[in-house]
């Protein structure tokens, strides 16, 4: 087992450049499957969860390799249309294969996903705009059965802008005869990355970014060079160290308009920020200030993904924010960790009300889920003295090598073996 020792109480300073989006790559990855052909994927984190991707193209039959921070993806032969329990429950994000596999092979089995556990998500969504495309599914024993022996486009419209099923939809629609519309389609930024690596292989997809994408299927395809963007929640979360610690740090190669909902909260708690064309620059000097209700929301508003991190920064910020999560049920399981460590928080249903101290102090703390995870080192940070945080594989599903990253900002950071 493995644990991060931190000392806390140490300003920021420092510049950092933030990696891949995680939430752009493991689609991105899937959908090179569509390619049957190579495939250079650059700007590809070194994330567990891309290894887990890594492995189930493996699976299927594509050759991997990883180049520096590229990693080659050979689709020319696949050999197999399923995948294994083992593999699937590793991620939430496998399922999104399930389209790709469907339309590569015009059949695909595996089991539901595994992934954070974060309360309920049903893929209900993706397997109905599956059906709706003319897939045929069913399930037994807690395995999806899926055949396709023709798709044909036409107009889904979700009761949910879910991002999942968006991706899952497109994928499959790439094979698909005619053209598909998505109508309340997911308008997350890992959606344009997407489509613009879709029509880099050859498809014809349109209005990513936008409530409505179309998608003209049977186009051929082929491999391309392709770059990733930047993380916006990896570099929301540096941001949100840099608060909770103080001082002054630069983060680099990032979209700041992408992450303008989790700034604006960070400068209202009384951060100096300021964008210079790819960079944020943050400084904090005075204590943090509490903030106006905190209410995540589907992309263009308050990330999920971030409002663990950012409730961490508030921990010790004067007066009290109201947080209310409105996407998944489970996802304040870090509020018990972070109460350990001084925090005053209370939780009932999907509202968390913190109330700020003075201070925090170091503990030692389990990470039970990704983000989770990041408030965690994001508290500690902050804390007076030393703090042990468990649980890294939950963290290195979706930051890659964070504690170079933390130590260019200054952090004092270790990770290190423990029995």
């Amino acid at each position: 087992m493995q644990e991060f020792l931190i000392q806390g109480g140490r300003p920021f300073s420092g510049s950092v450049e933030v990696h891949g989006a995680k939430n752009s790559v493991l689609p991105i990855l899937a959908a090179s499957l569509l390619s049957g052909g190579m495939c250079r994927i650059h700007n590809c984190p070194r994330l567990r969860d891309v290894e887990t991707s890594a492995e189930i193209l493996t699976r299927l039959g594509c050759a991997v390799r990883r180049e520096d921070d590229a990693l080659l993806v050979d689709a020319t032969t696949l050999t197999r249309s399923d995948i294994p329990d083992a593999l699937m429950r590793k991620m939430r994000s496998s399922v999104i294969f399930l389209g790709a596999i469907l339309a590569r092979c015009g059949q695909a089995e595996m089991s539901f996903p595994g992934g954070c556990e974060l309360g309920s998500r049903p893929i209900d969504l993706h397997l109905a705009a599956l059906g709706a495309l003319g897939a045929d599914i069913r399930e037994s024993g807690g395995c999806l059965h899926c055949a396709a022996t023709h798709l044909a486009g036409t107009e889904i419209h979700l009761s949910f802008p879910s991002v999942g099923a968006t991706e899952n939809i497109m994928l499959a629609a790439c094979a698909a005869e005619g053209v598909t519309v998505i109508e309340n389609a997911a308008r997350e930024p890992e959606i344009v990355d997407l489509q613009d690596f879709l029509v880099a292989i050859g498809a014809d997809v349109r209005g990513a970014g936008g409530s409505t994408v179309a998608i003209r299927g049977g186009k051929p395809l082929h491999g391309c060079d392709y770059r990733v963007r930047a993380d916006r929640i990896v570099a929301a979360t540096y941001l949100a160290a840099a608060a909770a610690a103080g001082g002054e740090v630069e983060i680099c190669g990032t979209d700041y308009r992408r992450i303008s909902t989790v700034t604006s909260i960070l400068a209202e708690a009384g951060c100096n920020i300021r964008s210079t064309g790819d960079c944020v620059l943050l400084r904090r000097t005075g204590r943090l200030a509490a903030v106006r209700p905190v209410r995540t929301a589907p992309y263009p508003g308050f990330p999920t993904d971030a409002q663990a991190p950012i409730m961490a920064a508030l921990c010790t910020a004067r007066g009290t924010t109201v947080f209310v999560e409105n996407i998944f049920e489970s996802r304040y399981r870090h509020v018990a960790e972070l109460r350990r460590m001084g925090a005053d928080i209370r939780v009932e249903g999907k509202v968390a009300v913190v109330s700020g101290v003075e201070r925090l102090s170091g503990a030692s703390v389990r990470a039970d889920d990704l983000r989770g995870g990041a408030a965690l080192l994001i508290a500690a940070f902050g804390a007076e003295g030393e703090s042990h945080v468990t649980g890294l594989s939950h963290i290195d599903r979706g930051y890659d090598a964070p504690e170079a990253a933390f130590s260019r900002l200054g952090a004092d950071i270790v990770r290190r073996d423990v029995p």
